[in-house]
């Protein structure tokens, strides 16, 4: 039997001889290409379009991006396009990624918490992912400084204490600006054996991660501080290029929808209702911060994470 191309093909073929015979073959074959191309314009179209984000610089461990792959899955899968997600896994750092990112060239889409900066050069889909989680922080300690923890009651208290950031963090300037001790380090892996080795007191994480972070890195006997919490607003957004509204525009409708039919918050609850529980948020002494890298064309998370 003959397949759907070669019938297609054998159509052509047909409908040239009829029009053409064989005097006019050079027209003959321009009318051929033509009725080609038409027949498999549907094909054409529905041809998956490639989309590539940040990879995890080959940590396979490292599964903070899991969420967000998947809620960027969910969300495309809900637009209606047909897609491929890869990831890019050629290692760069933050200010490499959002210029080949910027140019549409490799990266194609990120997410991370919304600053002046990121929202001046790329294009925010402002639907909050995260519902506000990773505003809530925790602190990764060395259970030898258990009790330098145990009497803070103020966060005057804890300023006397050394805190740890990746430096190109947004969390960084937001501990500072808020009078903390911080001293920043280039790289995220780096983070956890400097802790161990006593080189600051604790390492602020987000409820939704900080749990994951101990036990990828056990060996170091890390362990979380279980009274005390640091709150501000933080804003998670998805981000493309300036160059490519039609993905802000599939990324925002799916998830509008995910949003609509509930599948959004089932997935959110998959990936981190069981952190939020296990952080106990209502039990602890929560100090607030203010976000001062947050812009002002923000919009509210989706609901707030339950203490």
């Amino acid at each position: 039997m003959k397949s759907l191309a070669s019938i297609e093909e054998f159509s052509i073929l047909i409908t040239l001889r009829n029009l053409t015979g064989d005097r006019f073959p050079l027209i003959g074959v321009g009318i051929a290409v033509l009725l080609f191309t038409l027949l498999n314009a549907p094909r054409l179209i529905a041809a998956p379009v490639s989309i590539a984000y940040p990879g995890t610089d080959g940590l396979e461990s490292d599964k903070r991006n899991n969420y967000y792959t998947a809620l960027l899955d969910l969300a495309l899968s809900k637009s209606g396009m047909q897609y491929e997600l890869k990831p890019y896994e050629h290692p760069m750092v933050r200010a490499r990624l959002w210029q080949q990112l910027e140019a549409n060239d490799g990266v194609n889409v990120d997410w991370g918490p919304a600053t002046p900066e990121i929202e001046r050069r790329l294009l925010p889909i402002r639907i909050s992912l995260d519902k506000g989680l990773l505003g809530w922080r925790l602190f990764l300690i060395n259970p030898r400084d258990r009790s330098l923890f145990e009497h803070i009651q103020t966060l005057d208290q804890l300023k006397l204490l050394l805190a740890a950031q990746q430096t190109d963090w947004p969390d960084t300037a937001i501990l500072r600006d808020n009078g903390l001790k911080v001293t920043g380090v280039s790289r995220y892996e780096n983070l956890f054996p400097m802790l161990a080795a006593a080189r600051f007191q604790y390492f602020p994480r987000g409820a939704g991660e900080i749990w994951r972070e101990q036990q990828r890195h056990s060996d170091l006997g890390l362990v979380v501080e279980p009274h005390l919490a640091l709150h501000y607003p933080v804003f998670t957004y998805f981000f493309v290029s300036k160059k490519n509204p039609e993905l802000a525009k599939s990324i925002k409708e799916g998830l509008l929808a995910a949003i609509k039919d509930g599948s959004f918050d089932r997935l959110f609850d998959q990936y981190n209702g069981e952190a939020i529980r296990k952080s106990n948020l209502a039990s602890r002494t929560v100090f607030e911060l203010s976000n001062t890298v947050m812009p002002t064309t923000t919009s509210q998370p989706l609901n707030h994470v339950k203490k």
